[in-house]
């Protein structure tokens, strides 16, 4: 039942969970987010959660920092109030793409990152377009990896209709998702060949495939 839940928006998710809140014909519930002038900040859940299904919606986007730890701090304030249960909503994980080590004496983030959202309570964690599927298995708790790609591609096809559409995947590793959208879009495929030679954001193309 829609009245034995309660949701609530990080700062990094306002005018999103709103628009769930509208779809779901149910308010926002009442929080406080406070910051303090050395860089702290405080949750505050404002209204109660005992027996209920709590469900906190925060984007880890920029700044990435600050908003993993305020889901942190909402779940753990959540859990505090004895909900029944703390569901994590992160529609941008970007700490998703630390899934492995690539060099030599480096952390694996998104495995330190779904340790602390355990450490600090969360029941279930629903995400979207995790950067690979191996980040689930990070959890102990349920994960559900969801996907806007069909949605997206229903929305190219009824608004911008072409000829000899082509599906270019950025890597190898996105080729599986960009095999799916040009099946659903009737379209061509090609992959890219890319190379990063330093941790920036510059990435190389050497060579196209298809």
């Amino acid at each position: 039942m829609i009245d034995d839940l309660h949701i609530f928006a990080g700062s990094g998710s306002p005018r999103l969970t709103a628009s769930i809140c509208a779809a779901l014909g149910t308010e926002v519930a009442r929080s406080d987010v406070l910051r303090f002038s050395e860089g702290n900040l405080m949750v505050r859940v404002r209204e109660s959660v005992r027996g209920r299904d709590a469900f906190i919606i925060q984007a880890v986007a920029f700044p990435a920092n600050d908003n993993f730890v305020e889901l942190l701090f909402w779940v753990d304030a959540l859990k505090r109030a004895s909900a029944a249960s703390v569901t994590a909503v992160i529609p941008y994980f970007s700490y998703a793409k630390g899934d492995k080590i690539d060099e030599p004496r480096v952390s694996i983030r998104a495995r330190v990152c779904a340790d602390a959202l355990e450490a600090a309570g969360a029941d279930r964690v629903i995400a979207l377009d995790l950067h690979s599927p191996q980040v689930q298995g990070f959890f102990r708790i349920p994960v559900d990896d969801l996907h806007a790609l069909p949605l997206l591609c229903d929305f190219v096809r009824a608004n911008y209709m072409y000829e000899d559409w082509v599906v270019v995947s950025p890597d190898i590793g996105f080729a599986k998702k960009a095999r799916y959208a040009a099946l659903r879009l009737g379209a061509g495929m090609a992959i890219c060949d890319k190379d990063r030679p330093a941790h920036d954001e510059n990435a190389r193309m050497l060579n196209l495939i298809g």
